[in-house]
């Protein structure tokens, strides 16, 4: 594949990979590479080693950038050796040893917390799991916010849960302390208290924070500006 720089865009939770797809669309246009792998949402470690075995197979540099809980992944996965940056989109950045939940929970709640459901999962061999997922009837609103109703009503049908599991699992590593990084706030996120994105991009010392005055699908309502954050990052590295 060479040496260029490939762009790897995580999906968060509640969402696919097609959640990516106008800034897919956009870096592609642009001539860059890219691949959206999907994220299987069954813990973090889990998740995190398959991404990070994606990237590893990939010819040259990589630039991981993460949405919502794939931030989360994407600090795990990024210390792969050919992970050159990471860009975190409306994200959590962990530190090693911390989990979803303390991060979130030294701050107050956003409208995500009260609209979450609870459905077990069978586990070959195991006890079963239980997948959180988005009130079909709130996920317009909390999650998909900002979007044609239309295509939230969609979103909102199809979204992949989360493993409950990812929630208390502690980070074992944080690729943000040898990798530069990027950040976008979502300053109109209620589906992560916006305060926990700009308290991780702080901690993690990020090259540079943008702040788009914008709904957790970013990637969606304000797709030119989160390709514009890519795309400088792939500048600076070169």
């Amino acid at each position: 594949m060479g040496s260029e720089t490939t762009v790897v865009l995580v999906h968060g939770a509640f969402a696919d990979a097609a959640s990516w797809g106008p800034v897919t669309e956009r870096l592609l246009a642009a001539g860059h590479r890219v691949v959206a792998p999907p994220v299987f949402n069954r813990s973090l470690s889990e998740d995190a080693a398959y991404i990070r075995s994606f990237v590893e197979q990939i010819e040259g540099p990589v630039l991981l950038a993460g949405h919502s809980y794939g931030g989360a992944v994407i600090t795990v996965a990024g210390v792969a050796d050919n992970v050159v940056g990471l860009v975190f989109v409306s994200g959590y950045v962990l530190e090693v040893g911390e989990s979803l939940g303390q991060l979130q929970g030294g701050f107050p709640d956003s409208d995500l917390a009260a609209n979450l459901v609870y459905a077990p999962y069978p586990i070959a061999g195991g006890e079963p799991g239980t997948d959180v997922s988005v009130d079909i009837d709130a996920f317009p609103e909390v999650f998909a916010a900002g979007l044609d109703k239309t295509k939230a009503r969609v979103l909102a049908v199809s979204q992949r849960p989360l493993s409950a599991v990812a929630f208390g699992e502690a980070a074992t590593a944080a690729a943000w302390k040898t990798k530069p990084g990027w950040g976008i706030v979502s300053s109109a996120d209620r589906t992560i208290n916006p305060e926990v994105e700009r308290f991780g991009y702080q901690r993690a010392g990020l090259r540079s924070v943008v702040e788009i005055d914008a709904p957790h699908l970013v990637m969606q309502t304000n797709p030119d500006e989160v390709a514009a954050v890519i795309t400088g990052a792939l500048a600076e590295l070169g």
